[in-house]
């Protein structure tokens, strides 16, 4: 197991324990995280859990999928840290990720 810290857009900071091989999205929506509500279920056909990945933590991501990059194009908040927390896996490689939630998401 790995842990995942979220930040929301107040400040507030909410660290928990994945599973490997989750989805950020999954976990975070099983520990009722607020701002990630993951409406399509994991298939990347939303961006109800779009997060910015904190700079340190990007080149240690799989690369982005063309319909996950769609996503993010129609995503409110999209920068160069944006990414779909049902895209990313997490494993021991990714054991204390840093994500933060957009405004617009909560």
């Amino acid at each position: 197991m790995s842990k995942a810290t979220y930040i929301e857009h107040n400040g507030t900071i909410r660290t928990i324990e994945v599973d490997d091989g989750l989805s950020l999205m999954e976990a975070a929506v099983a520990n009722m995280i607020p701002g990630i509500d993951g409406d399509c279920g994991g298939a990347a056909a939303c961006a109800t859990c779009h997060v910015h990945v904190a700079e340190e933590w990007m080149d240690k991501l799989p690369a982005m999928e063309a319909l996950e990059q769609s996503m993010l194009d129609m995503a409110a908040d999209s920068d160069h840290c944006s990414r779909l927390a049902c895209q990313i896996k997490m494993s021991t490689k990714l054991d204390g990720i840093i994500v933060r939630t957009p405004v617009g998401q909560h």
